[in-house]
């Protein structure tokens, strides 16, 4: 009976051992066909980034050869960076150093008041504070482009409506509205770090810069990172707020206008070069930052 009853065990260990080795192949497929799927429009973005003419029906270039040459066949080539950089109708540079400052401040500021307000709706106890939270969900609900007229003509009243310092205004105006992922990730703290501090003398500000900010690096890591890459790829609002003011354009805006023109076609391939450029800093940032940033928002979505 004790062979017996090792033997289905065995058996049944086989079988769930076969199963499980079944269910991660299926899904090691299925990420991987996801993964090609997603890889496909930033390796077209390449491709044609080094193509020495835009042409639909190649995906990527041909062997810079004399015969594809004379033939007018797409060939490899790096002269769209090298147009990107010098062409003085496009003043890329501009775009990149503006949509820079812009991201650098606004990412700041946003940090700043993102983890003070998510540390404060966590830890302090006041009236009103359920009431805040709730109005802070229910704004968040309507789309940010429906305040855009109104935004517009509030900065005009200022004088502000053609000045990039609109714009870090615009961003970090409703920045204590992004507490949620913060907030769920303080609330993972215990509380007894706080006791313990106050026992022994520590005030308010103490707590959080001495005891919580070092605990919090990855969402300290996650929302610096949102703060930057938000400002970095919008284009809605500096479009309207550029309002056709070259020295205000970001790069979003300003490539956006690049490919509008008559010459569409023919810059297309330089476009797609001001894309990988601007691609590159993020993707750098988050490869280098991935194992916080997981950590901040898996982390602060444990609780709310």
């Amino acid at each position: 009976m004790t062979d017996l009853s090792l033997g289905k065990k065995t058996s049944r260990y086989r079988s769930h051992k076969r199963a499980v080795l079944t269910r991660n192949i299926f899904l090691y497929i299925f990420l991987t066909i996801i993964s090609i799927i997603w890889l496909i429009p930033f390796v077209y973005l390449i491709f044609q980034s080094l193509s020495s003419i835009y042409s639909p029906s190649n995906f990527m270039p041909y062997l810079p050869t004399e015969e594809n040459i004379a033939n007018g066949y797409p060939v490899w080539t790096f002269e769209n960076y090298v147009k990107l950089f010098t062409d003085t109708n496009y003043p890329f540079w501009k775009w990149y150093l503006n949509t820079f400052v812009i991201s650098l401040v606004t990412m700041i500021i946003q940090t700043v008041l993102v983890l003070g307000t998510s540390y404060a709706l966590s830890r302090l106890r006041f009236k009103g504070r359920q009431g805040i939270m709730r109005l802070i969900l229910v704004l968040g609900m309507f789309p940010g482009f429906l305040s855009t007229i109104i935004i517009y003509f509030t900065l005009q009243l200022f004088h502000m409506e053609s000045n990039i310092f609109s714009l870090i205004l615009i961003y970090i105006a409703s920045s204590a509205m992004q507490y949620y992922i913060a907030k769920g990730f303080f609330d993972t703290i215990p509380k007894s770090l706080d006791e313990a501090a106050m026992i022994d003398g520590a005030n308010k500000n103490t707590i959080f810069f001495r005891i919580i900010m070092p605990l919090s690096k990855p969402i300290i890591v996650y929302t610096l990172l949102i703060s930057f890459t938000s400002p970095w790829g919008d284009f809605m609002t500096a479009s309207y707020i550029a309002g056709g003011n070259p020295s205000m354009m970001t790069v979003a805006v300003g490539l956006q206008q690049m490919i509008t023109l008559t010459q569409r076609v023919e810059m297309f391939p330089t476009f797609c070069a001001g894309g990988v450029v601007v691609a590159i800093p993020i993707m750098i940032l988050f490869f280098w930052l991935q194992k916080y940033y997981v950590e901040g928002i898996t982390g602060g979505a444990v609780k709310g």
